[in-house]
């Protein structure tokens, strides 16, 4: 089945300028770039002109979650400025994580109350896994779990499967489990455990992550778009070539 193919430019947020990186992109056949805040934080208009001139778009990107409760609309405008229609919260800090079932149940719950704001202009809303959501709390239960469990079943999942790997879960039964709400995948892959070079994640087909096993259930999802990722490379391009020549192998290209 043929996919939309994003890269999440958090992975080259070391090597600047963003123009050099949005040309690279096109160049390798990528259609579009998944942001991250600051990337458009100086001006949502600017960062559009230049995927723009670049031939790329903007399906969803990454906000602070603190930030969507606190002013909603200022995301829905950049959503609306820079073409995007999915909003993604990724990440909560250390200190801002429930160490209860019922605290994260009110995360969850949060979510649910934006996704009605940002429905109501049209938008999606979707939570991005690291692998917190999977260790599980005192009592055993897993905050992913609870975290949906009060979203209520319209907040969609950017699942990151090499952080559910490092969170101690298994990515086929992720995928199965959530597969009604996966908006966007991120093909996101992690080296063996003990692995310290590039804080041992690789590029996508190279590390432990079971792609062959996954791409069939990729179908079973809503999500029409794929997006590679990787926190410390030492070189984007490269990752970026490498994780795109994957997914043409496993059919993106129809």
């Amino acid at each position: 089945m043929p996919y939309k193919i994003s890269f999440q430019l958090y992975s080259a947020r070391n090597f600047p300028p963003l123009e050099s990186q949005l040309e690279g992109l096109a160049a390798i056949g990528y259609d579009a770039v998944e942001p991250w805040l600051p990337a458009y934080e100086a001006s949502a208009a600017e960062f559009r002109r230049k995927i723009d001139a670049a031939g790329l778009a903007c399906y969803g990107f990454h906000l602070p979650f603190k930030g969507l409760v606190a002013d909603p609309q200022r995301f829905i405008d950049i959503a609306k400025t820079i073409g995007a229609s999915l909003l993604i919260p990724p990440y909560l800090e250390p200190q801002d994580r429930p160490t209860t079932a019922d605290g994260w149940r009110a995360i969850g719950r949060e979510l649910g109350r934006m996704r009605e704001i940002v429905a109501a202009a049209g938008l999606k809303l979707a939570w991005h896994n690291h692998d917190f959501e999977y260790r599980r709390l005192p009592d055993g239960s897993r905050p992913i779990d609870l975290l949906f469990e009060g979203a209520g079943s319209e907040v969609g999942y950017e699942i990151d499967f090499a952080w559910v790997v490092r969170g101690g879960g298994d990515p086929v039964t992720e995928l199965k489990h959530w597969k009604d709400r996966l908006y966007a995948i991120q093909v996101k892959d992690t080296a063996p455990a003990g692995t310290t070079a590039e804080g041992g994640w690789t590029a996508m087909g190279d590390g432990v992550v079971d792609w062959k096993a996954l791409w069939p259930l990729f179908s079973e999802t809503p999500a029409d778009h794929l997006v590679v990722e990787h926190d410390e490379p030492a070189d984007w391009r490269a990752l970026a070539q490498r994780s795109y020549d994957h997914l043409v192998k496993l059919g993106a290209r129809g």
